[in-house]
């Protein structure tokens, strides 16, 4: 039994020290050490060694046990760090090497032309307000001198939460949050989301809206052209051109609509401006007297002018956009044509 354990000890040794991978390093440990190895098979048949042996014998192979553990502890310990450094080895990053360039990312199309028309209309002194995307049927119409039964409503397709509550159909009821807390004169501009049931190549049921209000003493429809040129030069260049046309809203009069050269085709005509060399820039006019009545301002000593362009459509002209639906859709090929 000695001489087995002795011979046990001296293979598996030899074994343990030629091994390189830690697979062939847990058959050996198995080989000796598992239910059915060497070493556990000899412990097993210790019932058959003699009494006056059985001490010397069960001291030598608690021996052997513990060496082989060792040594199949250190050898484990030497194969794994050796795989770690060899998978280190393979991943290994040359930061000599040229880099392959970082793809960086852009701000969207609609964002830019916000944050310039946002910065455009704070240099020329407005202040900048928020207002709620769902709106009481008061603020969004009635107060806007829209009542109910108003043929202006039809043109709005509104999307009603209740039959009180509705998402708002234009940023224009910022006009009244204005007019009812603060004090006039004053200058607001509110950037924002939009909403009506309308769906085409240049329509979307949400889209994105400036509105902008004006209050002071003797402003006119001399005022409001001056700044809308002023507008138009600082957005499209020095070289365009504007055209007026009479318009109606219920919340101004008088009304008009402005168009500006055609960014595709730069005057000359084109399918999106049909032929006339103009596109639509915005709406607006001088702010209706029972709109300011309404909303608590003296009409017989303050006037002003609102209007409100549609920051998609001056998007797609600008860019040469087809359809709206591109700018919804967050096409990464769309995105970075825009870049």
């Amino acid at each position: 039994m000695k001489e087995k354990l002795e011979g046990i000890l001296k293979k598996a040794k030899a074994e343990i020290e030629n091994i390189q991978t830690l697979a062939l390093l847990d058959e050996v440990r198995v080989k000796f050490l598992g239910k059915t190895g060497e070493l556990t098979q000899i412990l097993r048949g210790m019932k058959d060694v003699p009494a006056e042996q059985r001490r010397e014998i069960g001291t030598l192979a608690n021996q052997v046990r513990e060496s082989l553990e060792g040594w199949l502890s250190e050898k484990w310990a030497m194969l794994e760090n050796a795989k770690l450094l060899a998978d280190m080895e393979k991943e290994k990053v040359d930061i000599t090497e040229p880099s392959r360039g970082v793809k960086r990312g852009a701000l969207h199309p609609l964002t830019r032309f916000n944050n310039k028309f946002m910065e455009l209309c704070v240099e020329m002194g407005f202040t900048v307000i928020q207002t709620p995307e769902i709106e009481t049927d008061y603020y969004n119409f009635e107060a806007l001198n829209v009542p109910k039964n108003h043929p202006a409503r039809d043109m709005q397709d509104s999307l009603y939460v209740t039959d009180t509550i509705l998402m708002r159909t234009h940023t224009s009821p910022a006009q009244v949050h204005a007019m009812e807390t603060l004090k006039p004169p004053f200058k607001i501009v509110c950037p924002g989301r939009v909403y009506r049931n309308d769906n085409d190549s240049s329509h979307s049921p949400i889209f994105n809206q400036f509105e902008a209000l004006v209050i002071d003493e003797n402003i006119g429809l001399k005022d409001f052209m001056i700044m809308v040129k002023e507008m138009a030069v600082r957005l499209y260049g020095k070289d365009v051109k504007m055209r007026v046309r009479p318009s109606y809203f219920p919340f101004t009069e008088p009304s008009i609509e402005i168009d500006a050269t055609c960014q595709i085709c730069h005057g000359k005509g084109c399918t999106l401006c049909k032929g006339t060399g103009f596109s639509e820039f915005f709406g607006g006019g001088i702010v209706n007297p029972a709109i300011l009545e309404m909303s608590g301002i003296d009409s017989t000593k303050y006037s002003g002018f609102a209007f409100g362009p549609g920051i998609d459509r001056s998007v797609m002209v600008t860019n040469k956009i087809p359809n709206i639906k591109y700018l919804f859709r967050n096409d990464l090929r769309f995105l970075k044509q825009m870049r």
